[in-house]
């Protein structure tokens, strides 16, 4: 069961503004520190409202035990005598926790492998038997009640008797057996309860828990032992120092070990703060008491806007733009509230999907930004962060998605629908059961988000469970996410360390959908903007969604009869006008594509009308074709068409159009100063060719027209 009220009930309780403006930050949200001190206001005004002591509490901690039998077990203290007495009648009472306990039972958590929590009252292990229930019970009065730290928060407050009469109760003899035999006699079986006491301070009176007892002396000291933890860990013992706390922009006195619900500001990673002294953490990183508090509170908003995906744990943490206004706060809680309630979705997804400007009343959408990391935890306590980006849009996955479906549906990809063209099949095949070539924004946003996106197209790593900190798969996700920028000389090396892949794995044969999808993506990032390198051609949009086939032409190609090698003609001209990459000023990179269209045609060939199972494609796999071979490759496979041209007596060549586009580009190439284009540049392009060529296929035409002698008449087209 979640604390967390509907956002409906959270509207009103803080409905008036001038009381809400007060609890939230002064100054805009310029840091992710500023941003998890947000969120850990709005957590603790949602489950354990304003107050001094409200963000040391940490209600949500038991709220699976609402309703369970024996989950709230109290040990009754009579305070009203001279010397502190267990209740004589009833000194253990047991009964379920609710909700309506809460306040009073004031629980603030601490890690049990540390020690017992700060509160007085303390949650036990799951299914303890009764001797150990008793035990955690006896702890109240000696762990806790005589913990120094304790102890000198007592003698500093006007009712510390209280607590220094819980340590005297503690020490005196047959207290634990007393104990004991209550507990037996009232649980059978095991339980998982809160611990805690209550005190009754006048005769007559009622016993009270620690937070509704009238006095603030279980909060205070509390308080303090919670403090000791923010200046004592791992190898600091006293990092307080005089600072400006860089929250709030207060003078005053700053604690150096907080600790951070993304696991970025930690002591051990000396690699941030260089020259670290944990006892002088405060000078590097300070922030008040208070402040330190409500940073840990953040924690529930935090781990709800961020998921596991490519072996890290990615944040996307929403809030709006500028000083934080009573309105934005309601409209951001709904939104977080609507994060951590939804568990199939991730945080972009659920945002995506609830994101309304007009609601919002932020028409333009402007506001609405991101902090955008990954955090990658490669051995204990030690991380490394990705992105740490601020002012993330949530437009940018979406643009990403938006422009990926585009393309997809563009004149240049077959999604297996209506052809554009009804005689002409488009450069490369899709297909819906595939999800990258399925033109679906919501789902691509999805896809994007859950890192399938890339793991489905860029090289797996050898170590599936580890994961390294250049993997360009999670910089390519936080690019996606924030609008930063992704090397497009490194997509091309995972594309075809990819292919190489597929094509060792699948013995099906060349992995075209592969190659489709990561063409589809290649366009879909340089439309969005977020390929960088100094080749322009490289980076810039191809023109599929500007330009269509026209029935029987195109719009830079003449009109010429209809028959099959003009239409091959023409689609071929204007892929290669509307892609950059494979411009005339890039002889190698156009080379290798125009020489896998030839093997891919020819291969499709071989298969379809002379019935081989080992066709040019299986001849000159991928990883064969590199720089130094490519004249030998390109001799060998327009020889092989020459052949079957004559096979077919053809009064030229079959595939002339590509063959003359071929022969004149390969000598350019040569004469630029030889073969030197990137070994992954030239196989990656090869492959784009080849699924290029076996997709380009054309339905059977009119009896009179199969005469032409342009071209044979293949079975499979």
């Amino acid at each position: 069961m979640s604390l967390l009220p509907e956002p409906a009930e959270f509207r009103k309780v803080y409905s008036d503004d001038k009381e809400l403006a007060a609890e939230l930050p002064d100054r805009p949200i310029a840091s992710l520190r500023d941003l998890q001190y947000l969120y850990g206001r709005l957590y603790t005004l949602a489950t354990a409202g304003g107050g001094e002591f409200a963000p040391y509490l940490t209600p949500e901690k038991s709220t699976d035990l609402f309703g369970e039998p024996e989950s709230l077990a109290i040990l009754r203290v009579d305070l009203t005598d001279d010397k502190p007495a267990l209740d004589p009648d009833r000194p253990v009472e047991f009964r379920s926790y609710s909700h309506e306990d809460v306040e009073a039972v004031a629980h603030a958590w601490y890690d049990a492998a540390r020690g017992f929590d700060h509160s007085v009252t303390h949650r036990t292990g799951a299914g303890k038997e009764p001797k150990k229930v008793a035990e955690y019970l006896y702890q109240r009065l000696t762990y806790w009640a005589a913990d120094e730290v304790i102890q000198e928060a007592a003698s500093e407050h006007e009712d510390g008797w209280i607590i220094e009469a819980l340590a005297e109760l503690g020490e005196r003899d047959n207290i634990k057996e007393t104990i004991v035999d209550a507990v037996k006699k009232q649980l059978e079986g095991s339980t998982t309860a809160l611990t805690t006491v209550a005190v009754k301070l006048e005769p007559g009176g009622d016993y009270e828990l620690p937070g509704a007892c009238g006095t603030t002396v279980f909060n205070e000291a509390m308080r303090a032992r919670k403090r000791s933890k923010l200046v004592s860990k791992n190898a600091a013992t006293n990092s307080i120092g005089q600072a400006m706390d860089l929250v709030t922009g207060r003078d005053g006195l700053t604690v150096g070990t907080a600790e951070d619900p993304l696991n970025y500001f930690l002591g051990k990673q000396l690699e941030k703060f260089p020259g670290l002294d944990p006892d002088e953490a405060w000078r590097s990183h300070p922030v008040s008491e208070d402040v330190a508090v409500t940073l840990m509170n953040a924690s529930t908003f935090i781990e709800a806007c961020q998921y596991y995906t490519l072996e890290s744990n990615v944040y996307y943490l929403p809030y709006f733009f500028g000083h934080p206004t009573p309105g934005d706060a309601r409209e951001l809680y709904t939104a977080l509230y609507k994060v951590a309630d939804e568990e199939d979705l991730t945080p972009v997804e659920q945002m995506y999907s609830d994101y309304n400007p007009q609601e919002w009343d932020d028409p333009d959408g402007d506001r609405l930004q991101f902090y955008v990391a990954a955090v990658l935890q490669h051995q204990t306590k030690r991380y490394d962060v990705f992105g740490d980006e601020m002012n993330a849009s949530l437009m940018h996955p979406v643009e990403l998605a938006r422009e990926h479906c585009a393309i997809l549906s563009s004149w240049a990809f077959d999604d297996d629908s209506e052809l554009l063209h009804p005689d002409v099949r488009p450069a490369l095949p899709a297909h819906e059961e595939w999800s990258l070539l399925r033109p679906d924004v919501e789902t691509m946003v999805g896809l994007i988000a859950g890192g399938t996106y890339f793991r489905s197209t860029f090289a797996n790593p050898d170590d599936d469970d580890t994961v390294s900190a250049d993997d360009l798969r999670i910089q390519a996700l936080i690019a996606s996410l924030s609008g930063g920028s992704i090397p497009v000389k490194r997509v091309l090396e995972e594309y075809a360390g990819r292919l190489i892949e597929e094509s060792d794995e699948d013995d099906e044969g060349f992995p075209s959908m592969f190659v489709a999808m990561q063409h589809a993506q290649l366009c879909a990032f340089a439309a969005a903007g977020l390929l960088a390198g100094e080749d322009e051609s490289l980076t810039k949009p191809a023109e599929y969604t500007t330009s269509q086939m026209q029935h029987g032409t195109t719009q830079r190609a003449r009109t010429d009869g209809g028959s099959k090698a003009v239409k091959r003609a023409q689609k071929l001209e204007q892929f290669l006008d509307d892609t950059p990459a494979l411009a005339p000023e890039n002889p190698q990179r156009r080379g290798g594509f125009l020489l896998g269209v030839l093997v891919g045609q020819v291969s499709s060939y071989q298969q379809s009308s002379e019935n081989r199972s080992t066709t040019l494609v299986d001849q000159y796999s991928i990883k064969s074709v590199t720089g130094s071979k490519i004249d030998r490759l390109a001799s060998d496979v327009l020889d092989k068409n020459v052949v079957y041209s004559r096979e077919n007596r053809m009064s030229s060549t079959m595939y002339a159009e590509v063959v003359d586009e071929l022969v004149e580009t390969l000598p350019r190439a040569e004469r630029d100063g030889g073969w030197d284009i990137d070994t992954s540049e030239l196989r990656y392009y090869y492959a784009l060719g080849v699924a290029y060529g076996m997709n380009n296929w054309i339905p059977d035409e009119e009896a009179d027209e199969q005469t032409d002698d342009d071209a044979p008449t293949d079975t499979n087209e």
